[in-house]
């Protein structure tokens, strides 16, 4: 009897995300991905379970990552102490090919790995390839952390036509060759700008934007552009999530249809997210 109930339910689960799935079905969606949901192995694995999951009925996943944490560990291994100002990575020579090797090499291969392991066409590339993301120099004291000038999304869209699964490691270029670091939230709503995408969730180690940051029961499950700015005003946006708010208004501006704050710690977020009336984290439109 148990079995027909669980099979009742799951053939009411698939129900229920119909109009999901037609919604974003030939729809982009851009993923930025980073933080506990990265790190953690079994967490890793759904994550990657739910981009295919989603490619397959049709949606158009744009993986963008970031790699921060694997950065600090090659970094201290060979004897360099990461330094931050003002949450952006200080990169000089020496970080910026450490950046490389680690962005673009093994955290980028891993995760085209992991989704073909899934079922999932997928392909790696940085944004310095056929010139994806252009930057300069942001800040002379910052060495190489590159301000976006640029982004061309021909070849994602090529790639999304033939059924891949772009996956995107936050690496820039100018047109004389220097290479940049760039914050991966910034890469993200610069690409999912350029694609015009239906949505970009940031994937995140908190709920989404709290009332009380301390109390995860405060999450303002959706905003308003507008609403969201009057939150810098009374200290509800404070932090390391000023950046990420500026980030999802940037790619609302840019013509992304909606944005997405939420917990990449919670198994299965996305999937939740787009395919259930429930959602996760903070939504924000226009």
């Amino acid at each position: 009897m148990s079995d027909v109930l669980s099979n009742t339910a799951r053939a009411e689960a698939l129900v229920q995300a119909l109009p999901y799935i037609k919604r974003y079905t030939q729809k982009i969606v851009v993923v930025k991905y980073g933080g506990n949901a990265m790190e953690n192995d079994a967490l890793k694995q759904q994550v990657m379970e739910d981009i295919v999951l989603l490619t397959t009925i049709g949606v158009k996943v744009v993986l963008v990552h970031g790699g921060g944490p694997e950065m600090n560990d090659l970094m201290k291994r060979l004897g360099k102490q990461p330094e931050f100002v003002n949450g952006l990575r200080v990169t000089d020579q020496e970080t910026i090919d450490i950046a490389e090797m680690v962005l673009a090499g093994k955290v980028n291969k891993s995760l085209v790995a992991l989704l073909t392991n899934k079922g999932g066409r997928a392909i790696g590339f940085s944004g310095a390839d056929a010139l994806l993301i252009e930057a300069k120099i942001k800040d002379e004291k910052l060495g190489y952390v590159g301000e976006i000038t640029n982004v061309n999304p021909k070849v994602v869209l090529d790639l999304l036509e033939k059924g891949f699964i772009p996956v995107i490691s936050t690496i820039a270029t100018d047109k004389d060759g220097n290479i940049y670091n760039i914050n991966g939230d910034t890469a993200a709503a610069a690409i999912a700008g350029a694609l015009q995408s239906e949505r970009m969730i940031l994937m995140t180690d908190i709920a989404g934007i709290l009332k009380d940051k301390d109390d995860p029961s405060t999450l303002i499950p959706e905003l308003t552009v507008e609403e969201a700015k009057k939150l810098y005003d009374d200290g509800t946006i404070a932090g390391g999530m000023i950046p990420k708010v500026n980030c999802c208004i940037d790619a609302i501006d840019k013509g992304v249809k909606n944005v997405v704050i939420m917990d990449g710690r919670v198994p299965h977020s996305i999937i939740m997210e787009l395919l259930t009336n429930e959602g996760a984290g903070t939504w924000i439109h226009s």
